[in-house]
């Protein structure tokens, strides 16, 4: 379901490492990702996420209004829902906003899971400091079918990132959450080590409210057997992670990836 709701402000200042703004032409998200936790950061209470998609129409003349007078710095696109969402095909905000931070000459971040970025690639080449994010969980696309159904499959996000980099926009991958014993992090390492992004950043799985009943219903389904040992780590596993984590960096070396770890909240 789409709403259109006119907003007051665009700009709103990110609590992201590097990142001065934050810029979502969306609230709410069609991917529907069962371990998303933007809805207890927004505090959603608009029935189930991914329902319901609610469009800034107005959002870019609003920021044309504050481009004028805001302080510059790094603006990140997606920072809460997806800018490259399928209602993004017919209402083209992100692209509009681009194009405003292309005049400005803005230093840009995007962050998304859909292939629809490479429908921009001609403005993101003219910006002189951007760079584009795809995050990938799993080679398989049928974890990413139950996990990331609205989302684009592996192969067209593995595509883009070749496609972002042949036209010398810096690429980067976001590797998360990383599910223990699902994700086959080797198979996924080298998929990604053949693209060549800049770097990759790892993620656990964030915790917040509601996200591990999500998640643990996803693995119920899915592998069943998993639940009890999926529940000790992602409700206290940090020494799991470490030695996961740490078998994570050794891979990325082994393939010539630079690699880091999401300490965000730790």
């Amino acid at each position: 379901m789409i709403k259109e709701i006119k907003v007051k402000t665009a700009l709103s200042p990110s609590q992201l490492p590097g990142l001065d703004h934050a810029l979502n032409p969306y609230r709410g998200c069609a991917h529907a990702c069962v371990y998303c936790y933007a809805p207890s950061v927004i505090h959603w209470d608009k029935g189930k996420w991914g329902e319901l998609v609610e469009v800034k129409i107005n959002l870019p003349r609003i920021l044309s209004k504050e481009l004028r007078t805001k302080k510059k710095g790094v603006v990140g696109l997606g920072t809460v829902t997806d800018p490259y969402q399928p209602a993004e095909k017919k209402y083209e905000l992100t692209r509009r906003c681009l194009e405003l931070l292309l005049m400005h000459d803005l230093p840009v971040c995007i962050q998304t899971k859909s292939s629809l970025v490479l429908r921009d690639v001609d403005l993101l080449k003219e910006f002189s400091d951007i760079e584009v994010g795809i995050t990938l969980i799993t080679l398989d696309d049928r974890v990413r079918g139950k996990m990331e159904p609205g989302a684009s499959s592996v192969d067209e996000r593995l595509r883009a990132l070749a496609v972002l980099r042949e036209n010398g926009i810096k690429t980067w991958v976001f590797l998360g959450p990383m599910m223990p014993h699902i994700t086959d992090v080797n198979a996924l390492l080298d998929a990604v080590a053949r693209v060549m992004p800049d770097y990759v950043l790892v993620d656990r799985l964030r915790l917040k409210e509601g996200v591990w009943e999500n998640v643990r219903g996803f693995i119920h389904e899915f592998r069943p057997e998993l639940v009890n040992e999926s529940e000790k780590i992602f409700q206290g596993g940090g020494e799991y992670y470490g030695d996961f984590f740490e078998s994570i960096i050794k891979k990325c070396r082994s393939v010539g990836l630079r690699c880091e770890i999401n300490r965000l909240g730790d």
